[in-house]
């Protein structure tokens, strides 16, 4: 029997993808808003000893908890398991608190999505390159999670958009130094990154330099995220002013609030902004820029 596929609103559009790459029936639910503001939400496909996929990412607070209210109505239905397919974790940034009092909303939402009730087959979480590694660890033990890596997709696409050119692989500062040169390492090309270091008057991090040659050469500079687009755009600037041909970037996750693209494409720096679909924000790209995530969690969610 196929597995029943229920999505939330903000990734309809990954939906389609699933359905016709995997062997998924499409789960039925009834939403609607009272007048307050309180949200009415009915699973109208029959769950008992079923098979269920929620697909979810969490943008907002809403989308965390749309996918909380979703999965645990699902599994008190009686479903015999559940696989909660997270394209984005949204609050991986704050996985750790730096001044006190801070509250590492990373872990609070961990915390919401290991109390879903646990269906007699287990619940299974599958993530898709998360800012901090360690943040699958922050789940309860009783709930099992993978988390899937996107270097594949990455540089499938990275090899599609630069041919057989020679191309040098950047980071945006030596944060990130450590992940680029590993993936650099697999692809046989040179790693690069920009120095940065503090203006002691306006306390901002400024450019002072690039740690490869780039001369005359392609720079494909990879994140993990692009949000507002300003270190990416510093370090795009930097690479160019230090003799790059051009400069694509490309990212796992494409948040892009507000005018973020429109900044990046005005400024001029970048031949091509690639990214994945992971996140509804990579609907503003052409879907030529963009990589699907569906074949990849799919093969994750089979195997």
């Amino acid at each position: 029997m196929s597995r029943l596929l229920f999505t939330i609103p903000s990734y309809d559009y990954l939906e389609p993808a699933f359905l016709a790459a995997g062997d998924f029936e499409r789960g039925r639910i009834e939403r609607k808003y009272f007048p307050d503001g309180e949200r009415y939400l009915r699973i109208l496909s029959e769950l008992w000893g079923r098979d269920v996929v929620v697909l979810g990412g969490t943008p907002t607070d809403v989308d965390w908890l749309e996918v909380f209210d979703l999965a645990s109505g699902i599994a008190r239905a009686g479903a015999r398991s559940l696989a909660i397919v997270m394209p984005y974790f949204g609050y991986s940034t704050m996985e750790r608190a730096v001044l006190s009092g801070e509250v590492v909303i990373a872990k609070t939402r961990a915390r919401l999505l290991s109390s879903i009730p646990a269906p007699e087959g287990g619940t299974r979480v599958f993530l898709f390159d998360l800012h901090t590694v360690g943040i699958e660890f922050y789940l309860d033990d009783r709930v099992l999670t993978r988390h899937i890596f996107g270097a594949p997709l990455v540089t499938k696409k990275i090899k599609e958009r630069v041919g057989g050119s020679s191309f040098v692989l950047g980071a945006c500062d030596a944060g990130r130094a450590k992940w680029v040169q590993s993936l650099a390492h697999d692809m046989g090309v040179t790693p690069a990154y920009v120095y940065k270091q503090r203006d002691p008057e306006s306390g901002d991090l400024v450019v002072t330099g690039v740690n490869a040659d780039v001369n005359g050469k392609e720079v494909v500079l990879y994140d993990d995220m692009i949000r507002t687009g300003s270190s990416l755009l510093q370090a795009g600037q930097a690479y160019l002013g230090a003799g790059a041909k051009r400069v694509h970037a490309i990212a796992s996750h494409l948040v892009l609030p507000g005018g973020a693209l429109d900044k990046l494409v005005a400024s001029g720096v970048f031949a091509s902004i690639m990214g994945t679909d992971s996140h509804p924000g990579s609907l503003k790209l052409p879907r030529t820029d963009i990589i699907s995530i569906a074949p990849r969690m799919i093969e994750c969610l089979d195997s």
